[in-house]
């Protein structure tokens, strides 16, 4: 058996190779200069292949690397959320978490109105981007841009809710992101009467779902002494008269001259509900 050099224990196998491969072709007996350069050409083209060989290995294994270090981020993240439930403060951030407190079935309550509130307030946004993508440069351009304005605040203060309460964000966030939009975009292409019945309607919608929300945390056991089931029902509470105020405002400005106002408003509030139903759950 070949014993190997002492020299090649503290080398890469890259460089064994490397050395076992010069040492060969100063030993080639080639007889003409071509050749030579024929037989270097070949020697580095094994060379060049090791190396890539080698370059893949290294790739993978930093993929493999960072992989691993993902499942462990997950893996803690999982694991402070079962504490959580527990302990009084969240120990990555050192807040208290919002769920202190709270019952299984009030949390459970929560994770559900954030959800559809961030999706509800996600399509209003594209709802008042579609119509102003329409009627931007109109006269009702302005009061669009107001009511756009406020559900931006909305949607920002929801996305902040959202990771704070560790909540999952509705599967169909790319869904009401484009039918939102096409419907502003759609009702505003039949007229600014139709822009405003489809506010009208939608936030009628909205402001009952509000209003059952509200009604609902301010029932629950741990509701006065729990600062984060008050402070939420304020937040809610806000939103619910700005979409109150949208909805006086469509009437304000004809939305009841639409064409086929009824069977309109009709058709989007039976939307808009489905669409609260869905978005609860999935």
């Amino acid at each position: 058996m070949s014993t190997v050099p002492i020299e090649h224990c503290n080398m890469t196998p890259l460089q064994v190779a490397h050395q076992i491969l010069a040492s060969r072709f100063k030993d080639l007996n080639v007889r003409a200069q071509g050749q030579k350069i024929a037989a270097y050409i070949r020697l580095h083209h094994i060379f060049l292949r090791m190396h890539l060989v080698q370059s893949r290995a290294a790739v993978s294994c930093a993929r493999r690397q960072v992989l691993l270090q993902f499942i462990r981020n997950s893996s803690d993240s999982v694991s402070s959320h079962d504490t959580s439930s527990s302990s009084p403060s969240d120990p990555s951030s050192g807040q208290a978490s919002p769920y202190q407190g709270l019952s299984v079935t009030t949390r459970a309550l929560l994770d559900r109105v954030i959800r559809v509130d961030h999706a509800g307030e996600l399509g209003a946004d594209r709802i008042y981007a579609g119509q102003m993508a329409v009627l931007g440069k109109t006269s009702v351009g302005p009061i669009i841009q107001h009511m756009w304005d406020q559900e931006k605040e909305h949607k920002a203060k929801f996305e902040e809710l959202i990771p704070e309460y560790r909540t999952r964000p509705s599967f169909l966030v790319p869904l009401w992101n484009v039918a939102g939009f096409a419907l502003g975009a759609g009702t505003a292409l039949l007229g600014r009467e139709a822009a405003m019945a489809c506010t009208v309607a939608v936030e009628s919608v909205i402001t009952d779902h509000y209003n059952s929300q509200l009604r609902a945390i301010v029932a629950l056991p741990e509701y006065e002494s729990s600062p984060t089931l008050q402070e939420l029902a304020k937040t809610i509470s806000k939103f619910r008269d700005d979409e109150m105020e949208h909805h006086d405002t469509g009437l304000e400005h004809d939305a009841e001259l639409a064409p086929a106002y009824q069977a309109l408003s009709a058709a989007i509030k039976l939307g808009s509900k489905a669409a609260v139903w869905v978005a609860e759950r999935v």
